[in-house]
């Protein structure tokens, strides 16, 4: 099993000096977030400067752009990483893709297995292996002349998908190559809802479940007491509230007998009480969406709750630790080792 750490927006010398420090510490890769910046440049320096890390996107955002200019990304990205890149696209949310964007939004799972099925179409004609002819409902891509295609290389393509609800979870298990799990998920989410889904998508598909990777992000809180580990649960806790007080995302909680934890959520935003919101994350409901340990504890728990069923676990928390603690960074590292070697 794969271990990455999360990232969002920084500089490309910032991201380049923490690709330096992982690959050094033992980590298999790094997971690039699309939020105030886009990822390509970032990957390209942390590439560079950390030549055995692995690279992929959780997610570039799909709708705003061409199905063609995210597959050129794409294959550059994979070209020039030795095949060490995977792109990882979601859909985002409905304000964010009319509000922000100015891009169409209707019909989002639909535009999503077209979406990709348009980009693994162009990765298809970039290796010459048939003409660029695709007519989708969404995207009809018919143009590409020899002086406009990219340079061809061998190195295998990804198209991941992230995926929460059924019906997208559905389709990913159809077209996409690997899914994003959501930070806010469960084992029983896992097991009870999202793994039948795929399996249904890719039955109808005719594809074989087990060659759909699944890459899940985590809320590993390490430290070796209570009062160490802290800093990490507040943090787990508030990001956890913040997800959950999507109405879409209520099932999560109620699944699990937690019923009412987004509307207390939500009264908590709407009230502006935004510096508590995590004391709403009980710590039983802590258990079921993060894991807390001493740090020589920290690789057993994420290989037994995830070895049967990630190819890559994400740390979603210790980014900053990691930048500036050598300490810290040294003890992640010893987790990150323990989790790859593992058999």
């Amino acid at each position: 099993m794969d271990i990455d750490l999360m990232t969002g927006s920084s500089t490309w010398a910032e991201s380049a000096e923490l690709a330096r420090a992982l690959q050094g510490a033992g980590f298999s890769g790094m997971l690039y977030t699309e939020t105030t910046q886009v990822p390509w440049m970032q990957i390209a320096a942390a590439s560079m400067a950390a030549p055995e890390l692995f690279f992929t996107t959780g997610i570039a955002v799909a709708f705003p752009r061409s199905p063609m200019v995210s597959a050129a990304v794409a294959y550059e990205l994979a070209a020039n990483t030795g095949g060490r890149f995977r792109l990882g696209l979601g859909s985002q949310v409905r304000a964010h893709i009319t509000r922000r964007y100015g891009a169409e939004f209707e019909r989002p799972a639909a535009r999503m297995r077209d979406y990709v099925l348009a980009v693994k179409a162009c990765f298809r004609a970039f290796n010459r292996e048939e003409q660029l002819a695709y007519d989708g409902e969404f995207w009809e891509l018919s143009l590409l002349p020899r002086d406009w295609s990219p340079r061809r290389h061998d190195h295998p393509m990804y198209v991941d998908m992230s995926a929460v609800g059924p019906v997208m979870t559905r389709v990913a298990g159809e077209v996409a190559d690997g899914i994003h799990v959501h930070p806010l998920h469960s084992m029983p989410y896992i097991e009870q809802r999202l793994l039948p889904a795929v399996a249904k998508g890719a039955t109808a598909a005719g594809r074989d479940v087990g060659d759909i990777d699944l890459i899940i992000p985590v809320f590993a809180c390490p430290g070796d007491t209570p009062e160490a580990r802290a800093p990490y649960v507040a943090q787990a806790k508030r990001q956890i509230a913040f997800y959950g007080s999507t109405p879409n995302y209520a099932f999560q909680f109620d699944d699990l007998g937690f019923d009412g934890t987004t509307e207390r959520i939500r009264a908590k935003m709407k009230a502006g009480d935004l510096d508590t919101l995590g004391d709403v994350i009980t710590d039983e409901m802590f258990e079921m969406y993060a894991l807390a340990a001493p740090w020589d504890e920290m690789a057993d728990r994420l290989l037994d709750r995830y070895r049967d069923t990630a190819s890559r676990v994400v740390m979603y928390l210790g980014e900053a630790q990691m930048r500036t603690d050598p300490d810290q960074r040294a003890r992640w590292g010893d987790v990150a080792a323990a989790v790859r070697t593992a058999r």
